[in-house]
């Protein structure tokens, strides 16, 4: 079962590399690794695929530390994941205050500084691209987000060239499901990080999600047809 789930998702992570123009020869790509399962599949599947000749490119992995959260991440873990694929991890720490900017949430602000770090990191060691482990679920989530709550329809870019840095953004899994990621995530044993995050609470997110649940229980083509929306 490991071996057919394994060869799914090598192919729809291939297929998303060819439809959407993800990866090209010479990138050097950074994989925001936050310990998550989403994150982990995505480092493994690119490390994989960087050992095949075409196209060429290297891998690298950052995972960054919130040092004002108590969030326990494992980077031990990490560390031996990362040298069992060969990549090269680093580890940052970063921090902010909730209260500077009420208009914000904190998990906004949490986001916010780490993706911050990141883009500091990527060009500071001369990475040209930064690969996020968004999956399907999580572009159709945001799309039904933005309809609901901000109308318009629209969802995270699978490819998106930064305007004032020289940087790309790629989300390799936008083709696999979460459920996809979830069982091969049991098959190989991933660790799983411990959350203690003081603003882990029900989210706009939390409530989408559930919705989207229910409307897949209805219509089994609501997925398909969603997707082909956006594409369109």
């Amino acid at each position: 079962m490991e071996k057919s789930l394994e060869k799914k998702l090598e192919e729809r992570f291939v297929k998303a590399m060819a439809t959407y123009h993800l990866i090209d020869d010479d990138d050097r790509i950074l994989v925001g690794l936050s310990g998550g399962k989403d994150s982990l599949c995505l480092l493994e599947l690119l490390a994989k695929r960087s050992k095949i000749l075409h196209p060429r490119f290297e891998v690298a992995a950052v995972h960054v530390r919130m040092g004002n959260i108590s969030y326990e991440s494992d980077t031990s873990y990490l560390q031996r994941f990362a040298d069992d694929l060969g990549v090269r991890l680093y580890v940052r720490e970063t921090s902010f205050v909730a209260s500077t900017d009420r208009r914000k949430t904190p998990c906004f602000l949490c986001s916010w500084y780490r993706r911050k770090e990141l883009f500091n990191l990527a060009q500071k060691l001369g990475f040209n691209k930064i690969a996020l482990g968004h999956h399907q679920d999580d572009l159709i989530h945001t799309t039904l987000m933005n309809l609901f709550y901000q109308g318009r329809f629209e969802a995270m870019p699978i490819k998106l060239k930064l305007d004032k840095m020289p940087l790309t953004i790629i989300r390799p899994l936008c083709l696999i499901k979460e459920s996809d990621l979830v069982a091969y995530a049991e098959l190989r044993g991933y660790e799983k990080q411990k959350t203690l995050c003081p603003y882990d609470k029900e989210t706009q997110r939390t409530e989408i999600k559930r919705l989207f649940d229910s409307i897949e229980q209805m219509n089994s083509e609501a997925r398909a047809n969603i997707w082909r929306a956006l594409n369109n």
